[in-house]
This record gives structure tokens, sequence and C-alpha cells, in this order.
């Protein structure tokens, strides 16, 4: 069963991406883009599918991260190196607002598909490109993976025990933010074609964007000569700050960023004295004196069970959450009520849940029309919308172009 993407769902409507991208920062981009209405077409080798295809669990043999990554795409296959291949891209390239891909720097031109061909047949095109350290440079061609980013980017660094090694995320952090900033790009590079009626390309650095979501680290080695230190769960800013184990056996985190809230904490678990003193009126004091503060508020928690201690702190107005795992996620009534888990009718598997957009709009609300689809699935529909007849269809899967 092939689908089509309804072209007057979301605010993105009308809008035309190829995703030729693999993993997981260019997909991701582009489902951000179709979640929002884009029609997005997913191109992928003909034997060598996306690698996300075989990432994470499986459920009777069909992968479920793809379920999600490759949501609102319709899948073709083309081998890119071949001349039937080409042929296709350039016929997708030529009618498409956004194609995002994150081959090495250089292989797009090695197969005469760099952006100097495909602007030739469609000036307006944006060509995003996602690499691991950008189009340029010493490091260019090296693979790029968002562990590598990472660790890079100061992030791996700082996280983890004070005693501990460099620890790295359990998911793609890296790719994730990267993906954000590549659609952010993208509608960048959209709006300055509504004024100028051109195209053009879109360099994103896996490693770059996490860098700048990691505050101010550049500048105070500039301006102190300092590294940040790991601190495990607390804070160098503020405290107490950190996560804490209750009385049932679960795990609350605590935050004081605010003043006024480490002064209610403190009032909540018996310690108002706290408050008096010199060093509590700032973060960075507080911080100082953690040990104080954590033995006060995990022992204060640690006598009550987690429906306890929220319950005290939403009376206190102070800042606590319980530490989730999908199993609570999908029960809160917070998260329900915001509609944040979508059930999804899967033509392989059945209903199916899973995270929806980003954020919703009172107009023109990004919706999920369709799970992941089969590899190549759609390869058919498409190329006949280009305009490719059945018998050169044939001719092309024949050579392994398709």
């Amino acid at each position: 069963m092939s689908v089509s993407r309804d072209p007057a769902v979301g605010a993105l409507a009308g809008l035309r991406v190829v995703d030729a991208s693999t993993l997981f920062a260019g997909p991701m981009a582009a489902m951000h883009l179709g979640d929002l209405g884009a029609s997005v077409v997913k191109v992928e080798h003909p034997v060598k599918a996306d690698p996300s295809r075989t990432h994470g669990a499986a459920k009777d043999g069909v992968n479920l991260w793809w379920k999600t990554l490759g949501r609102n795409k319709r899948t073709v296959t083309a081998n890119l190196g071949s001349d039937g291949g080409r042929e296709v891209f350039l016929a997708l390239a030529e009618r498409a607002d956004v194609v995002i891909e994150n081959f090495r720097p250089g292989t797009l031109e090695r197969w005469g598909l760099g952006y100097e061909e495909l602007s030739a047949r469609n000036p307006g095109l944006v060509l995003a490109r996602v690499s691991g350290f950008g189009q340029t440079g010493p490091y260019r061609t090296r693979p790029g993976f968002g562990t590598l980013a990472e660790a890079m980017s100061g992030f791996a660094a700082m996280t983890g025990e004070p005693d501990g090694p460099p620890t790295l995320p359990p998911f793609g952090l890296a790719d994730g933010v990267a993906s954000l900033a590549t659609a952010f790009a993208i509608m960048t590079a959209l709006s300055v074609r509504e004024r100028t009626g051109r195209g053009q390309v879109v360099d994103t650095a896996i490693v770059e964007p996490i860098l700048a979501m990691l505050g101010p680290q550049i500048t105070r080695w500039d301006q102190l000569g300092t590294v940040q230190a790991r601190t495990g769960n607390r804070s160098s800013n503020n405290a107490p700050r950190n996560t804490y184990r209750t009385s049932d056996g679960h795990w609350v985190a605590v935050s004081t960023s605010a003043q006024s809230i480490a002064e209610r904490v403190m009032r909540l678990v018996g310690r108002p004295e706290l408050v008096d003193e010199p060093w509590f009126a700032r973060g960075v004091d507080r911080a100082r004196h953690a040990d104080e503060l954590d033995e006060a508020v995990g022992g204060w928690i640690a006598r009550r069970t987690r429906e306890e201690v929220v319950a005290a702190f939403e009376e206190a107005q102070a800042a606590v959450a319980p530490v989730y795992d999908a199993r609570d996620i999908v029960a809160d009534p917070q998260f329900q009520a915001l509609g944040t888990i979508h059930e999804i009718e899967d033509p392989e598997l059945g209903p199916m849940l899973m995270q929806g957009p980003l954020f919703r709009l009172s107009e023109n609300d990004g919706v999920i029309q369709f799970t992941g689809r089969p590899h190549g699935a759609d390869t058919d529909e498409v190329l006949g919308e280009l305009g490719f007849s059945a018998e050169r269809v044939a001719e092309l899967r024949g050579e392994g172009a398709v």
C-alpha cells in the first residue's frame, strides 16, 4: 500500500523536502519538517538502507526506532552513484524546496550532484549539508557521529561524577540538537529565499550546535583560564540541586536555580536557619556548601514516598520532579493534557505510541499522518509523479539504480 501526504495538512504544507541523509541528525531534521506538514521523500540506497532501521529494539522483526524517525516520509530507493540513480535524484531535487544530505563532504560532487548541478536546475533549492565537522577544515572528511561531537564539544568532559570518567549520553543527544539547528537553518534559508528568490547551502557541523548549548565554557576559559569540572548531578552554580531517593525506592530531582526556591526548599525540609547564613544568598556560594544542603534535603526526602515528596514541594511552591522512565511518561496527566504522546495506527504492528511534534500551534498544528514506511515502499508512486514511466522504472530497477 502506498501513501500520499495530505497537501493541506500542517503549517509547512506545500514544502517539498528530499531526505537523503542517514542515521539521526539529518533524518530527524526532516522528521521535524514532516511533522509540520512538509511533503518528505526519503531516499535510501536500494541495498544499504538507512542504518537507523537496524538500531534499537524490534518487534516481530520490525524496527521500532524507524517507526518514529521515518514517520511522515515516503520512501524511495536510488543508488546515487549510478547514472540511473543520479537521474532520479536530479528529478527529485528539481521539484524540491529542500534537500538534506549527510554524505562525507565531496561525495555529492563526485557523483555530479553538488549544489552547482542541483541549483542549475533549481535555483531556489536549499541544500542542507549535515556532517560531523562541517564542509571545510582539516577534519571535514572524518566520519562524524554524535558520540564524537559529544566528546569534542566539551559535553562529556563536564558530565559524570567528579571522580569518574567523562560520560557520554545513552542516546543521540548531539544528533538531536543538530537536527533542531538544521531545521531552524533550513527555515532561515527559506525565509531569505522569500526575499531573493535564491536558495543556498546550509552547513551544519554536528559538533557545533551542542557546543552552543553548553553555556559560557569558552568565555570562561578565555577570561578566567578555568574549565568546568564534573559535578555529577550537582551544579556549580547553585545548590541544592541533585537527585534524591524516596522511601519507596523512587528518585526525584530538585532544582533551586532561583533564590526564592532555594529558600522555600530549606524551610520545607526543616532547616530554615540555613537561609540566614551569609553564604546562602548566592547560588555559587550555596554550591560550595552542597554537602550540607544535600544532607538536609536528601534526609528529608528519604523518609517520605515519592507521592508525599511531590505533594509537599508543590504545596510549598518549590521545584521538584519525579525521575521518570517511559512507563511514567505515558501515564502522567500533564503529558496526557498536552497530548504529548500520540497513538498511531501502523500497518505492520497495529496501534503504537510515540512522542509527537515538538510544540503546538493554535492553527495548522503538526500531525503524524503515518509511521515509518518499509524500505523503498513508495518508489514506484513517487517516480511516477516525477514523470518516469512504468517501463523506465523497471529498467532502473533492473540496473540496480532503484
